[in-house]
């Protein structure tokens, strides 16, 4: 089961802050994570007469303790300093991103979850595919030549999942054609088809019990207003899914994301999902969400409102790391700080070998300053069994909290 990074800091930082040190002695702490949740309400009944801001900052970090002992062994086994690896797109270093076997490779290497971007067909079928076209990561324009729209673009929702299974995919390419990662797996003619979530979600429930490593589910709705504008309910098709194979209840093994709060805020106020949700976070001018101002989002007001729908934050790294400076000192943000304050979980995107950020000489080093001066509580990379390593090295190496 992943074991999660930040749980012990967490619990000790509860036990010591003084948001939790009332007058007197609070209630004896459990031995078993059994009672964990009724020591949690003796805690909070302690705190009452703290003042106002001092009680807010308790029941953030109890929150957050709240969802990392549910995250762990299904909320009953006590977890470990180590952060969590986010397969990102499967082992999409090695093979195609979202094939199968790129997902059977993330499982392999140890991924503590493995994510699935989902888009809709025109039959309302949830596929696991990162973009809502096809054509960086498919052979459309060879099999379906005269579908693209005025723009150019092959949409997934103008095809029936009868007409996405004779598609087959391949690494990713640019518009010219050409490999977006030239040095990773060959942009060859396709190997593998367009998986279902379903399928998806089959492969990886079949690989926990024969391999005995449970692995689980990190599932994006990429673009809901699109799909809301092209008359499909993206979150719902998904929590049906989820529901039909099971894990719509297994929120030690499932997250969650989307870059739209609209989309958080259905799944949690409409769709009652009790899975855990993170609010992805990106540039504004990368135009992810024309209608979220993902700078406003970053703010003090921005991540009390998340907090009050989202149980975590998947910021781009470079929103928690700005480089160095004339004299090579890291440049970081106190973003995953006041995050944490809140009681939400970071998951910074995305960590690859073979595209370092400046300033930055190795892997390893990405790695010690997230896992280390940054804390965060656990990554999404592209290179899942070196991340795997990395986390162990790192696990017992974190700062105290401040």
């Amino acid at each position: 089961m992943p074991k999660l990074f930040s749980a012990n800091r967490a619990l000790t930082s509860a036990s010591s802050a003084a948001c939790c040190r009332p007058t007197d002695l609070p209630p004896k702490k459990p031995s078993r994570c059994r009672s964990k949740s009724s020591y949690r309400l003796k805690l909070l009944s302690h705190t009452v007469q703290r003042p106002a801001k001092t009680r807010a900052r308790c029941i953030a970090t109890l929150r957050r303790i709240s969802l990392l002992c549910v995250l762990a062994q299904g909320g009953c086994a006590m977890t470990t300093q180590q952060p969590i690896v986010i397969a990102h797109r499967g082992a999409s270093a090695y093979l195609p991103e979202h094939t199968l076997p790129a997902k059977a490779m993330a499982h392999a290497m140890g991924a503590d979850f493995i994510e699935q971007d989902v888009v809709l067909t025109r039959d309302g079928m949830p596929i696991v595919l990162h973009d809502i076209h096809l054509d960086s990561t498919t052979d459309v324009a060879k099999v379906f030549p005269d579908r693209a729209r005025a723009d150019g673009r092959f949409y997934a929702i103008d095809f029936t999942l009868a007409e996405i299974r004779r598609l087959r995919a391949h690494e990713r390419r640019n518009p010219n054609g050409e490999a977006v990662f030239p040095e990773r797996f060959p942009a060859i003619a396709g190997l593998s088809a367009v998986p279902t979530l379903a399928e998806e979600i089959a492969l990886i429930a079949g690989l926990n019990r024969s391999r005995d490593h449970q692995a689980g589910l990190y599932v994006e709705m990429k673009a809901s207003a699109f799909h809301h504008s092209e008359g499909q309910d993206l979150p719902a098709a998904v929590m049906q899914v989820l529901k039909e194979s099971g894990w719509d209840q297994r929120k030690d093994l499932v997250f969650l994301q989307s870059f739209e709060p609209e989309a958080l805020r259905q799944l949690k106020y409409k769709l009652k999902t009790v899975l855990p949700l993170v609010q992805l976070i990106a540039e504004n001018a990368w135009d992810e969400s024309g209608s979220v101002d993902f700078d406003a989002l970053r703010t003090d007001a921005g991540l009390d409102a998340v907090a009050e729908y989202a149980d975590g934050i998947g910021p781009w790294l470079m929103q928690l790391y700005l480089g160095t400076d004339d004299q090579g000192k890291y440049q970081i943000t106190d973003l995953a700080k006041r995050a944490h304050a809140r009681g939400l979980v970071v998951h910074p995107y995305t960590f690859r070998a073979d595209q370092l950020p400046p300033g930055i000489s190795s892997f390893e080093e990405l790695h010690r300053l997230f896992f280390e001066d940054l804390q965060v509580d656990g990554v999404f990379s592209d290179f899942p069994d070196r991340s795997r390593a990395l986390s162990e090295a790192f696990a017992n190496t974190a700062k105290p909290s401040s």
